[in-house]
């Protein structure tokens, strides 16, 4: 039977098709990601694969270590694979529980000497997932890091936002050979040692501080929901992400609504963007409203004149720091996952994304960001933009060419 070509997406195109029969829900922050990685690691009976950013003990995330740490002492197959820049040096209290439960703890592109000064380190594993006995899969924007956490800011006052998704089905497979894969190419890279332990700061005693218990998490989708995993990597797949985005973005009708962390789209994304509203889509943006990176926080105000000029609505979120990388298309269309709007994102980091075809598991996505847009964001004001101090201009044409500079020296371009 031939398929309904509007819920394909085109695999020459580097964006591969969605899939039926997959169960799925959205996990808001660590409060509802953390129990139900802990859940599903408990139940593990041969296997947990983990990939992060960052692996940070302190509060909440250490019940995950303490879970991973639990099933490989009853004999699952435990590989955690972390960012070399992301994560900190690992202590000795955790070293030791780990090496000796028998987790394997492995470290993607362990920085040298000049750190992120050599060419090639800014290629991080800036990835999410979790599979476990290749049946239930997790993806998603959040670290292990505790929402009230952060390991450069100290403790926050409100939680940061930030999404993951759980899911059974077909995807969970693919999520499981894309993190084999890296495992192999670690190995034969010569990337990591067994020796080579990286984590988080020394919290020994923080592992085991109380928290609150999360609430019991709905499934949102049906089960033969359509989804798809998509990937950047250095390799075969290099566009498809962004492609994932223009795809939807140009055959939107209604509304647009794009929640990301650090928002630096390149011109092919913001024409996509302006060209929407100027055909009657209503599009709106969260993005972060606090300063977090010099950089990021700074490159991403000068693409927002030619937005704002064409009607896009832009929402700076307020209570703490925004992470989240995700999008609502018309009200079935959703992508959950690691990767930012941005160069560093696109063209140099290791990335996964979910997309989804749900009107049920859209819906619940639209209704958490169109509150925060509501009560939790400040809109930004055009006229209010274009008057913008001249010292806040310099440091925006600054992170601008220190970004654009950063791509060169790494061999990229960006449009």
């Amino acid at each position: 039977m031939e398929r309904d070509p509007s819920k394909q997406w085109a695999v020459r195109r580097g964006v591969p098709d969605l899939r039926p029969g997959h169960h799925l829900q959205l996990l808001e922050g660590s409060l509802q990601l953390f129990p139900a990685l802990v859940t599903a690691i408990d139940a593990a009976r041969a296997e947990v694969l983990l990939e992060t950013y960052i692996f940070d003990f302190t509060g909440s995330a250490g019940d995950v270590a303490h879970a991973l740490e639990r099933a490989a002492r009853r004999g699952v197959a435990v590989r955690v694979v972390v960012d070399g820049f992301g994560t900190r040096e690992l202590q000795p209290p955790w070293r030791l529980r780990l090496e000796a439960a028998g987790v394997q703890w492995l470290v993607y592109s362990p920085p040298g000497p000049l750190g992120m000064l050599v060419p090639g380190q800014w290629r991080r594993l800036h990835r999410k997932l979790c599979a476990v006995d290749g049946e239930v899969g997790f993806c998603g924007g959040i670290n292990m890091l505790d929402d009230f956490h952060d390991p450069n800011h100290g403790a926050l006052e409100s939680p940061r936002l930030d999404f993951a998704i759980r899911v059974v089905g077909p995807l969970v497979g693919e999520m499981r050979a894309t993190m084999l894969r890296q495992l192999s190419r670690i190995d034969a890279m010569g990337q990591l040692k067994r020796a080579h332990w990286i984590g988080a700061l020394e919290l020994w005693r923080a592992v085991d501080m109380p928290h609150t218990p999360a609430p019991p998490v709905p499934s949102h989708g049906e089960p033969d929901a359509l989804a798809a995993l998509l990937l950047r990597d250095n390799l075969r797949f290099r566009v498809g992400i962004e492609r994932a985005y223009l795809r939807a973005i140009g055959r939107a009708r209604q509304e647009i609504i794009i929640a990301n962390a650090y928002f630096v789209p390149g011109g092919r994304i913001r024409r996509a963007l302006v060209q929407a509203a100027q055909r009657g889509v209503r599009v709106s943006l969260l993005l972060q409203g606090r300063y977090e990176y010099f950089m990021q926080y700074y490159a991403a105000r000068p693409v927002f004149g030619a937005l704002l000029q064409a009607g896009v609505e832009i929402h700076e979120y307020a209570p703490s720091f925004l992470h989240a990388k995700v999008a609502v298309i018309d009200g079935h269309w959703a992508t959950v996952g690691s990767s930012n709007l941005d160069p560093l994102s696109f063209l140099l980091a290791r990335e996964a994304n979910v997309v989804v075809d749900d009107r049920r598991f859209a819906a619940r996505l639209r209704e958490r960001l169109l509150h925060a847009m509501e009560h939790q964001g400040e809109r930004m004001d055009a006229a209010g933009y274009e008057q913008r101090p001249p010292l806040q201009r310099a440091k925006e044409w600054v992170a601008r060419v220190l970004m654009r500079l950063a791509i060169i020296v790494q061999g990229k371009r960006y449009k």
